[in-house]
């Protein structure tokens, strides 16, 4: 089931909870074997840990619903941390936090009350704080939680209608999210040379598919460290090409924020296949379709290429 994106969250019953910052997974269990599964339905095989923790629930079949995340000092969820746990000298926290329930033990809740369901995914889980949490629900005004999210530091919240059922592959508008800032997949298409003292490249080109055509929406240059931009660079070069992705590059006029791509820039920029998804995190889209003041945060293994759009935000009273 998928979150409608909003400005605000309409008046009204709202179960509210912390939007995190992970990789969405459905867990399959099935007496004793357990299966990890992305939104793009690709095996997450890399948290052996949530596995083993899921093995010990207490139940012979379950499918639940929830996100993987790596957790900082303060316990807050960190897209960047996930990333990093692939690279050498980082074990950061892993926690599973489940927030619905699909099935147990041979019967279907898709047709449950959400407060029904989670209650029976609470006592599945127990109160235990280990690798799988319940993510926990808030009575609150949203506006005011919205804003208690962003004091800290938080990417946004969810809002699930009181009542609701379960709707695989729908975004029905009985789950909303609110994001304190702008921040959603996009595509790498090239990059360019490094300068100064930065080490194999210098930004990334990116963009979003508009039907079949891949849309440049502006390039990043911030969010790496060293080594990400090592293993960037690796996985760029394995996927040179030699023509442009991007049919609507060089653009017809200059951009006012200084993010183009003339055609004399575009000789510097090495092109590559558009298969790499890039989670970044921007201040606002610009009038002429560019982002202003991205942020690379890590790449994205659970979308595919063909799936990442301009994320569309609806009016609150349009649900």
């Amino acid at each position: 089931m998928k979150a409608l994106r909003v400005e605000a969250v309409p008046s009204g019953r709202w179960r509210l909870e912390i939007k995190l910052d992970g990789y969405r997974a459905i867990a399959v269990l099935n007496q004793g074997k357990v299966e990890l599964w992305s939104r793009n339905r690709k095996p997450l095989d890399d948290y052996p840990e949530v596995r083993t923790a899921l093995e010990n629930l207490p139940c012979t079949t379950a499918v639940l619903d929830g996100e993987i995340v790596a957790l900082d000092e303060s316990g807050r969820s960190r897209f960047q941390l996930l990333q990093s746990r692939r690279l050498p000298g980082t074990r950061p926290t892993i926690v599973y936090y489940v927030f619905d329930l699909l099935e147990l033990d041979g019967r279907s809740w898709l047709e449950t009350p959400i407060e029904e369901r989670q209650a029976a995914l609470a006592k599945l889980v127990g109160k235990k704080v280990d690798t799988i949490r319940v993510s926990p629900v808030f009575e609150a005004e949203p506006a005011a939680f919205l804003e208690a999210a962003r004091q800290q530091g938080l990417e946004g919240i969810i809002a699930k209608a009181a009542g609701s059922p379960y709707e695989p592959d729908r975004r029905s508008g009985t789950w909303l999210k609110c994001k304190v800032h702008g921040e959603q997949e996009f595509v790498i298409g090239g990059f360019t040379l490094p300068k100064n003292s930065r080490s194999y490249f210098g930004a990334l080109l990116i963009g979003y598919y508009e039907g079949k055509q891949l849309r440049y929406a502006g390039k990043v240059g911030s969010g790496f460290d060293y080594a990400r931009l090592q293993s960037l660079h690796a996985e760029l070069q394995r996927r040179r090409i030699g023509t442009c992705p991007f049919p609507d590059l060089p653009p017809t006029r200059r951009s006012r924020f200084g993010t183009g791509m003339t055609a004399s820039a575009m000789r510097g920029v090495t092109w590559v296949r558009p298969e790499l998804v890039a989670q970044v995190r921007f201040t606002e889209w610009t009038e002429d379709g560019l982002l202003r003041h991205p942020v690379f945060l890590g790449l994205r293994t659970d979308k595919a290429a063909r799936e990442t759009v301009r994320e569309r935000i609806v009016a609150p009273d349009t649900p």
